[in-house]
């Protein structure tokens, strides 16, 4: 069914119709999809590319898309033009880490500062490493590539970094790129290849959807290419920067365009996503709710869904859930957090682990002296809490207990696993932390913190609880904030990867990375907004 194009919305088309290159900045539950299906149905017979962002996106998408636009992945173009080739290494079995460390060529521990890696570890670390080449848009493996270690100081990171690097180049040029390789090969190290290649997308535009979440290798292969680029996307959900993702929009050079009617949801929780909205400096995007739809902030009782910042305040809100005789489902499923509890239990016995966020200890009380003394184990902090609080016993059977969403009569979820996601009435848990004042009064509020909550906002629809994020009005009504650097962390490690350089800004100044360094990250670039306590 076609819709009548909202003043915003005609606006695009026309432009788009001109054949300018576009940047489209859609805000929450402003229609962008059903933007870019009217876009492409007035371009006629110019054949349109559409890069989804999921593989479930491009297929609902070439349901609506007129058949002159091809709706796939980018993995899906790659795989047709290079992945196909590597189909029986896809298919292939599960390479155990041992085994990887024969093949390169790993057969000795390495001590790292006073940390003794075991091969296995670092056959591990290899594969990550290589991982997050294929995210990026670099052409070589780099030191910045090398992913965190937990329990590693800044001299430890260094040197593990000298060393992975060209055993990870090496396993990409003698292995990874060849048909008869030996190591686990994944789809992204076909994307990699593709777009290693330059190859050019037939098409007379290509649609980059959700842009703000592109890892810099797919950013790259779109800004190269010859025909009309379109980008559209939320620049104030980029929530994905330490796993790799970049915001293409903020480099892209194309006419800016914007859609601030939502229709997901009314004026007062408009008026809360504006608070948040107000204290990024990269957007000046205001949003107009709904008038069909009666929204209200304000307490709810029983919330169809709890969001929360972290892994583990989910699992606790999992708790209360169950002590209250709720059947509670985790967006994402306990899997990850009960590995972590797993490890947990393992080095409370003084055994050792495998798992990648935790194997660089040897106790348990090593664990807790690294997030009370590193700044470097900031994201760790409240799942050690929640470990020593209910014990991992607990947590492994609070995991074992969540029952599917179908069936469950509350949904609990990080804001990260919400971001798509809508839902009648959401509560925002309590452990989004408002900053603690720094001496001269002043408040760094990091900006993916910042949009986090905006994500987790605007995930209501008629009534929001926003009691974990009313620390707000302290700092909407304030000065305009300042632009500082400071790193930003994931849910929690449980099974998330480490951030990533964001290789859009480029190399950091050198008194900077030093900064950085010494609280325990390899050169991340993240915006922080600098606002005095009012």
């Amino acid at each position: 069914m076609s819709h009548t194009p909202t003043p915003e919305q005609a606006e695009i088309i026309a432009a788009a119709r001109e054949g300018h290159d576009l940047t489209i900045e859609a805000g929450a539950g402003t229609g962008k999809t059903s933007t870019l299906k009217m876009l492409a149905r007035d371009a006629g017979r110019r054949r349109g590319a559409y890069l989804a962002y999921n593989r479930s996106i491009a297929t609902d998408a070439a349901k609506d898309f007129p058949t002159s636009v091809t709706c796939k992945t980018a993995h899906s173009f790659a795989y047709g033009a290079v992945g196909r080739q590597y189909a029986h290494r896809l298919n292939g079995p599960r390479v155990p880490a041992r085994q990887a460390a024969i093949i390169l060529g790993i057969n000795e521990p390495v001590k790292v500062g006073e940390t003794m890696l075991a091969p296995q570890q670092l056959a591990r670390l290899v594969t990550e490493t290589i991982q997050r080449f294929c995210y990026s848009d670099d052409r070589t493996v780099q030191r910045m590539h090398v992913p965190l270690v937990n329990g590693l100081d800044k001299p430890g990171q260094a040197e593990l970094a000298k060393y992975l690097t060209p055993v990870a180049q090496k396993a990409w040029d003698a292995d990874l790129t060849h048909l008869d390789g030996q190591l686990r090969f994944t789809h992204d190290m076909y994307l990699k290849l593709w777009i290693l290649s330059d190859p050019v997308i037939h098409a007379d535009y290509v649609l980059l959807d959700e842009a703000q979440d592109s890892n810099p290798a797919v950013a790259g292969l779109v800004s190269r290419q010859p025909a009309q680029r379109i980008l559209v996307g939320d620049r104030a959900q980029a929530i994905y920067g330490w796993r790799g993702a970049t915001d293409a929009m903020a480099s892209f050079d194309g006419r800016r365009f914007q859609l601030s009617q939502s229709f997901r949801f009314g004026q007062a929780v408009a008026d809360e996503a504006n608070k948040w909205l107000g204290l990024l400096d990269n957007t000046d995007l205001r949003l107009t709710g709904y008038s069909r739809i009666p929204s209200r902030v304000g307490p709810v009782d029983e919330p169809d869904a709890v969001l929360c910042r972290s892994n583990a305040g989910a699992i606790i809100r999992v708790i209360d859930a169950l002590g209250q005789g709720r059947q509670p489902a985790l967006v994402g499923g306990g899997n990850d957090i009960r590995r972590m509890a797993e490890a947990a239990e393992r080095l409370q016995a003084g055994a050792p682990t495998d798992h990648p966020d935790l194997f660089a200890f040897h106790t348990w009380r090593e664990v807790q002296e690294y997030v009370e003394m590193d700044a470097g184990g900031s994201d760790l902090k409240v799942f050690v809490r929640l470990i020593d609080r209910y014990g991992p016993r607990e947590v492994m059977r609070v995991c074992d207990a969540l029952v599917d969403e179908r069936y469950a009569d509350v949904v609990v979820s990080t804001a990260h696993k919400a971001k798509g996601r809508e839902w009648s009435t959401v509560l925002i848990a309590d452990d989004f932390q408002e900053p603690k004042p720094r001496e001269d009064g002043s408040v760094r509020l990091a900006a993916d913190e910042v949009m986090l909550a905006y994500v987790a906002v605007t995930r209501a629809q008629r009534q929001l609880d926003r009691y974990g994020l009313a620390w707000v009005d302290r700092y909407a009504a304030g000065p305009a904030p300042e632009q500082v650097v400071l790193p930003d962390a994931p849910d929690d490690p449980a099974g998330e990867p480490e951030p990533l350089v964001d290789t859009a800004y480029g190399p950091l100044p050198a008194h900077e990375a030093a900064s950085l360094a010494e609280h325990g990250y390899v050169t991340c670039r993240c915006p922080v907004l600098a606002v005095s306590r009012g």
